[in-house]
This record gives structure tokens, C-alpha cells and sequence, in this order.
């Protein structure tokens, strides 16, 4: 295995138990089996190794949410598929977890970057597949960014915020036949 991957798995093994905060170049080289000075080799500093993990979670996320749609299924369905999907990822991937919650308990500076960063690229993944079924003319002419982030942020809401106020979840079949009954109607042609 290279030098560059040992140092990438030992700091994502950090930053997912410590978080970006609590994290230090030390732990990584000791985790990494690696001198510290080898760490700079491959990263500037602490925060271009985090980004840099950060950045390919994304991407395990959006392959994930790709791999939920389904050809041939429609806007609401594979919609729904994918958003749960990412939101699914979101609570049990244990980097994004940490990052969610440091960034409220600590807000730390760097893991707000990423965390706004990471949403930013739900929000354009789910407008990127809205754009394409505007385009196939099965759903009307939208602002489809706006479409994106109402998305996101109310099935983010009715996820992990309901159970917050009520004494219970929300089953996943009462959240997709209110978004169809609702949004998504709306959206159609």
C-alpha cells in the first residue's frame, strides 16, 4: 500500500472518532505507522487532509444516491430513493456524523466548511437530476436549485428533526406519500 492511502485511512479513522478539532498530525502519523514530516509530504497541513477526505465521502454519497435510481422509475420515486439514500448516509456514515455534530456542539470553523461544502453538493446533485427530467418533460419549469435545497432540507427536517418534537418517527411510507401528495405533485407537468 502507498504512503499517501495509509496516511488518507489513518486520518479519516481520526477525524471519524476524534473529529476535525480533536484530530492532530500526530495521531495520524502514529495511526499511519509514518513519520509526521512524511504527512507534509502528501498535505499542506491538517485542514487540506480533512478537505481532501471530506471530498471523497462526498462522492461515496452521490455514488450511493446514483446507485438508488432507477431507470425507468419516475421523478417522485427515484427522488425519494435517492434523498433517503443521502440522508440514510448521512446518520451512519461515522466521518459525516462526527462533522454534523462538531459542527453544532463546537462549531468549529473547518468542519463547518466542509459540512456547508457537503451540503452544497446535495443540493446540486438533486438539482442536476431535476434539471434532467425538466428536460425529458416530465416535470414543468422550475427554479430548480430552490426546488434542490426545499428538498433536502425538508426531508433532512421530517427525518431528523420530527422525532425531536413528537414522541415519535415519522415512517419512511408517511414522508414519501406526503412529499407526493405535496412537492412533488406540484412539480409535474
Amino acid at each position: 500500500m502507498d504512503r499517501k492511502k495509509e496516511i488518507l485511512e489513518a486520518a479519516t479513522r481520526s477525524f471519524s472518532l476524534f473529529g476535525y478539532k480533536a484530530t492532530t498530525m500526530e495521531q495520524i502519523a502514529k495511526i499511519a505507522n509514518v513519520g509526521k514530516g512524511t504527512i507534509y509530504t502528501f498535505f499542506e497541513n491538517k485542514e487540506v487532509l480533512f478537505q481532501e477526505i471530506v471530498r471523497k465521502m462526498i462522492c461515496e454519497m452521490k455514488q450511493e444516491a446514483t446507485d438508488a435510481i432507477q431507470e425507468g422509475a419516475s421523478f417522485q420515486e427515484n427522488a425519494h430513493a435517492a434523498l433517503m439514500k443521502m440522508l440514510e448516509f448521512r446518520e451512519t456514515h461515522q466521518l459525516y456524523a462526527k462533522i454534523v455534530d462538531e459542527e453544532k456542539d463546537w462549531r468549529t470553523p473547518a468542519a463547518k466548511q466542509m459540512l456547508h461544502e457537503t451540503e452544497q453538493a446535495i443540493v446540486t446533485f438533486i438539482k442536476e437530476k431535476i434539471d434532467k427530467y425538466v428536460a425529458k418533460g416530465e416535470l414543468r419549469q422550475i427554479n430548480s436549485e430552490l426546488v434542490a435545497y426545499l428538498l433536502f432540507k425538508a426531508y433532512l427536517a421530517f427525518i431528523n428533526d420530527w422525532n425531536v418534537t413528537h414522541d415519535e418517527s415519522l415512517p419512511e411510507v408517511e414522508i414519501a406519500n406526503f412529499f407526493q401528495e405535496t412537492i412533488f405533485r406540484s412539480l409535474l407537468v
